[in-house]
């Protein structure tokens, strides 16, 4: 699936292994914190 970001850029979305966000893997998920909950991915992903 394709989902905008606040930048309004689109980025894939791929959950039938595992969860990638375009090229980078979730390693770990829901993370909770202070200000809210994180999700570790393998990669930086930066904007165009």
């Amino acid at each position: 699936m394709k989902v905008k970001t606040l930048q309004g850029q689109e980025i894939t979305i791929d959950a039938t292994s595992g969860v990638k966000v375009n090229d980078a893997t979730v390693i770990k998920a829901d993370i909770e914190t202070d200000n809210g909950i994180i999700h570790v991915i393998d990669k930086v992903i930066l904007p165009s």
